[in-house]
């Protein structure tokens, strides 16, 4: 069909509209259109309102991620920055262990002078190392033996029975930098 030919047949179609009765037409205009504008508006009004509670839905969602987003990542951040030193604690924790001993030897001999340059020495290490975080983890003999903060190298039999399942000797200290043991104290628990 060509296009004259179309417009040929919506001029009679037209013209067949106005040959009707004009107060029936206007009547059934009138209520069609009102049926149909208030279905439509009220169909279009639903659907807005369906798209506008998804897009609320997602954008809450999204915000609620990246809440929890900052959150961890603030808190990974802090993690971070307090295990920072971490290696290097670690690697100076024989330092300390050798300061310790040493001490123990020069207090035994006569030479008090080098025991307190020794001992002034330590004590600056010490307060250097808790400054930047790290705790000694105290055990003592008698304590409770506690399989998640203590590191049993040998069990032997207890002199008395107060001391069973407690700690007997400490090896060697245990130490933790911020919230994290970085070394756990090894200890010799009676059985």
């Amino acid at each position: 069909m060509s296009e004259k030919d179309r417009i040929e047949e919506m001029e009679e179609m037209e013209d067949a509209l106005e040959q009707e009765d004009p107060q029936e037409e206007k009547l059934r205009d009138q209520s069609g259109e009102d049926e149909t504008e208030g279905a439509d508006q009220h169909s279009r009004e639903e659907e807005l309102q369906a798209e506008l509670e998804k897009e609320k839905d997602k954008f809450l969602r999204l915000f609620a991620e990246f809440e929890n987003f900052k959150r961890r990542t603030s808190k990974e951040r802090m993690d971070l920055f307090k295990t920072a030193g971490q290696e290097v604690m670690v690697s100076l924790l024989p330092v300390l262990d050798d300061f310790e001993r040493a001490l123990k030897e020069l207090g035994r001999s006569s030479e008090k002078e080098l025991f307190k340059g020794v001992e002034l020495i330590h004590h600056k290490f010490k307060d250097t190392l808790k400054a930047k975080g790290l705790e000694e983890i105290e055990a003592k003999e008698g304590d409770a033996f506690d399989a998640e903060i203590h590191d049993a190298i040998t069990q032997i039999p207890a002199p008395n029975k107060k001391l069973k399942g407690k700690i007997i000797d400490v090896v060697e200290k245990g130490y933790r930098l911020g919230d994290k043991i970085i070394r756990h104290p090894k200890v010799v628990v009676g059985n």
